[in-house]
């Protein structure tokens, strides 16, 4: 509880969340409304202050906004974009994904990593706010083409020391979710070697040579000719999923898609592509 300047202000879940099963409908809206009233809390988002009984402490303009990821340019395998289509063949993908460097098959993510999309994000893997798994699992289902046919649905593994910290894997909870929402087979056959510094922590070259041989399958049987979607909340260079993708592809699976929440736009970012002849060169990517 804190004092603001001139009320005071609470997070709700103290009360909400004790409530019996047996209060709702009409009664439970009463007592959001009545809480709210003498305890107003604040979205964690926009920090206006909450006026519906809501498990989730986020409002829902907040919930409902929308960053889409657009872009005219862009590698259609991998769907990174591009400030113009030089990286790109004649029948648009992008040389690393021409070379099978990038490990994934396929990529798919719900909106751009910014604005109230990155901030709920960051609520739910960093602040625990949990509740916020069905909004972000909508975005998940909403962003996967329903033409495709998958046979397994797996997380982005954790190392078990980091696990044990943290609490919970996060892209297990979505995936979990996500495999609930569609029907696709959970399983986990990935796991890390060895424990790694944090992704968030380390530059763009680094992230590549961090997670290099890091993942394996358990029974690569398992994965054998299986089309596996690979779930996380954000790609970023996309150096973890492919490092995933590569374990899978090696133990024998036959298609790797990755699919996100959000994606984060690096068409400013400046990074070496691969030419087909093996050189490199500097383009905004």
């Amino acid at each position: 509880m804190y004092n603001n300047g001139w009320r005071w202000t609470f997070h709700l879940g103290f009360v909400q969340y004790r409530l019996p099963s047996a209060v709702s409908g009409p009664l439970r809206s009463f007592f959001g409304w009545a809480g709210n009233l003498l305890y107003p809390a604040d979205c964690r988002v926009c920090s206006t202050p909450l006026v519906t009984f809501s498990r989730v402490p986020v409002c829902h303009l907040c919930l409902a906004e929308s960053h889409p990821f657009e872009a005219e340019i862009f590698c259609k395998q991998c769907r990174t974009p591009f400030i113009s289509r030089a990286p790109l063949d004649e029948e648009g993908c992008c040389s690393l994904c021409r070379l099978g460097l990038r490990g994934f098959d396929a990529a798919y993510s719900s909106g751009e990593y910014a604005g109230a999309l990155r901030k709920l994000i960051h609520l739910f893997k960093y602040q625990a706010i949990y509740s916020l798994e069905k909004t972000l699992v909508d975005r998940l289902s909403d962003s996967l083409p329903r033409d495709q046919h998958y046979d397994l649905l797996t997380p982005v593994p954790m190392h078990w020391w980091r696990r044990l910290s943290r609490g919970r894997n996060h892209a297990e909870i979505l995936a979990r979710g996500l495999g609930r929402r569609t029907g696709i087979r959970f399983a986990e056959p990935l796991f890390r070697k060895k424990l790694t510094p944090s992704q968030a922590k380390v530059s763009r070259a680094e992230r590549r040579r961090n997670v290099q041989g890091v993942f394996a399958v358990r029974r690569p049987v398992s994965v054998r000719g299986k089309r596996i979607l690979l779930v996380d909340d954000v790609l970023t260079t996309g150096s973890t999923a492919g490092a995933c993708a590569a374990a899978l592809k090696k133990a024998g699976a036959a298609h790797v898609a990755v699919i996100t929440i959000a994606r984060v736009d690096r068409r400013d970012w400046v990074e070496p592509f691969v030419t087909d002849r093996g050189s490199k060169a500097a383009t905004a990517s």
